[in-house]
């Protein structure tokens, strides 16, 4: 049975800014390997069993992945834009529809761009056994979970369906500290990934049942896209009309014909710059350092810096990224509050660009 990857490359990564932007988002960056996200992605699900992969993306970094795919010898057959994010059951939709179109015998992969998987092959073994099942179900594949994570959703198993695959007995929202420590000791719950194996048909029919505004408004998009050789641009005023919801809440939860593929592959979503201190490569005291870096009597730091050499002396379990966007420096233990300092940045920027127009009498695009 062949597989058609659908690479969701979405999304603005502020939680790695200034590294992270909106015009070169983490997917697009080498962040823990050689290959940028979206490269390790194309990668790891390429081989016979694979059809050539589709990208979704916003209209705006259609050259950056194109390039990219194009730059490792896996060019896209197709590349889906988005004139502007309507969420994940569009995405779902479109995928179908691709899908559908391209070989409505396949079964489409739906996965996010962004993410690190370090056991490839492990993933390849959970989709051959999910396959069969996933002709009739939409299957989610579940991360065996290795600590009491607070930062992501969790899926709670149910009956056995086939060799390491089980139905669904309820999706649950990112849970405290106490919850999902209960969650890792039960053994029947698993982290839930976003990265969804189905058939283009099951998919539109369940996206039917549960939100035919979804179903219309992206079919009437995709039908009236303004197709350049393997590029098509939804239409803007049929897209317009799609509720932004999740495909999570639009389907999963409410859907029968669910089921998840619990796997132990090496996932990490790499949502911020603790996490990537965590899977890059150390030095002997703990530093994980990229570019012009120097390290004295450092410890545990992670420091990246692309343009001139930064030092760091004295100081243990410290970040410092400095970038032709922006520097930021701070605890490693305060990563997730980078987003504040991303949309900090952002308001200023536009603080500045405001300030100029009213100097020189332009105007400001909204």
């Amino acid at each position: 049975m062949k597989i058609l990857p659908v690479i969701m490359s979405g999304g603005s990564g502020t939680r790695l800014w200034p590294l992270s932007t909106p015009e070169q988002p983490k997917q697009f960056h080498a962040l823990a390997t050689q290959n940028t996200m979206i490269q390790e992605t194309a990668l790891r699900l390429s081989g016979p069993e694979f059809l050539k992969p589709v990208v979704i993306c916003g209209k705006s970094h259609q050259a950056l992945a194109t390039a990219q795919l194009d730059a490792i010898g896996l060019s896209p057959q197709a590349v889906i834009l988005e004139p502007f994010a309507r969420n994940t059951a569009a995405v779902a939709a479109v995928a179908a529809l691709i899908g559908q179109e391209i070989d409505p015998e396949a079964l489409v992969l739906l996965v996010p761009a962004d993410h690190m998987i370090s056991r490839p092959d492990a993933f390849r073994d959970a989709m051959q056994r999910a396959a069969p099942i996933a002709k009739e179900r939409i299957i989610t594949f579940g991360i065996q979970p290795t600590a009491p994570e607070t930062g992501f959703g969790y899926i709670q198993r149910d009956g056995l369906l086939a060799d390491g695959v089980y139905g669904i007995r309820r999706f649950l929202e990112k849970p405290n500290f106490e919850t999902a420590q209960a969650y890792v000791n039960d053994g029947g719950y698993d982290w839930n990934a976003g990265i969804f194996l189905f058939s283009p048909q099951v998919m539109l029919e369940e996206i039917a049942e549960y939100e035919p505004d979804v179903l219309s408004a992206t079919t009437e998009a995709f039908t009236r896209a303004e197709t350049d050789g393997k590029t098509r641009l939804l239409d803007p005023d049929s897209f317009t009309l799609c509720p932004s919801i999740s495909v999570d809440y639009a389907v999963m939860e409410r859907t029968k014909r669910a089921a998840t593929a619990p796997c132990d592959i090496g996932w990490a979503d790499v949502g911020g710059f603790s996490e990537l201190w965590r899977l890059g490569a150390k030095d002997g005291v703990g530093n994980h350092a990229q570019g012009n870096a120097i390290l004295i009597d450092a410890h545990n730091c992670l420091v990246r810096a692309e343009g001139p050499p930064v030092a760091i002396i004295g100081l243990d379990d410290i970040m410092v990224v400095s970038t032709p966007s922006g520097i930021v420096v701070a605890p490693i233990s305060r990563a997730q509050d980078v987003k504040l300092a991303a949309e900090a940045a952002k308001k200023l920027q536009g603080d500045l660009q405001q300030l100029k127009a009213e100097l020189t009498g332009e105007t400001v695009a909204p």
